[in-house]
């Protein structure tokens, strides 16, 4: 049930984080001094964390989402398949998250 839940959250981070890409282009598109005015909000330790939680709710929605796919073929409904696909969607979303941000650094 807390997966469930936090699926929906993740979308919804997701669409909130769509809105920062789009400013993020609109601010490119603006000129340097807003560009720079931009990454250097993003660029604060705030702004990295928002980041951060944007691209962990990327991959775990993702993650998630292959999950239920999964089970669209009729197959991980017994509660011990269920248990472990849980946990390895929340190990997968952190792994992801710090493969990423360890080759964008």
């Amino acid at each position: 049930m807390a997966l469930s839940i936090l699926h929906r959250a993740t979308g919804v981070a997701n669409a909130v984080g769509l809105l920062v890409l789009a400013a993020w282009l609109i601010q490119a598109a603006g000129g340097q001094k807003s560009y720079a005015a931009f990454t250097g909000v993003m660029g604060s330790v705030p702004g990295l964390l928002v980041l951060a939680a944007f691209t962990f709710s990327f991959f775990y929605h993702l993650c998630n989402g292959i999950r239920h796919l999964v089970w669209d073929t009729g197959r991980g409904f017994e509660k011990q398949q269920a248990n472990a696909s849980a946990w390895l969607v929340i190990g997968a979303a952190f792994v992801l998250t710090a493969v990423f941000w360890g080759v964008a650094l």
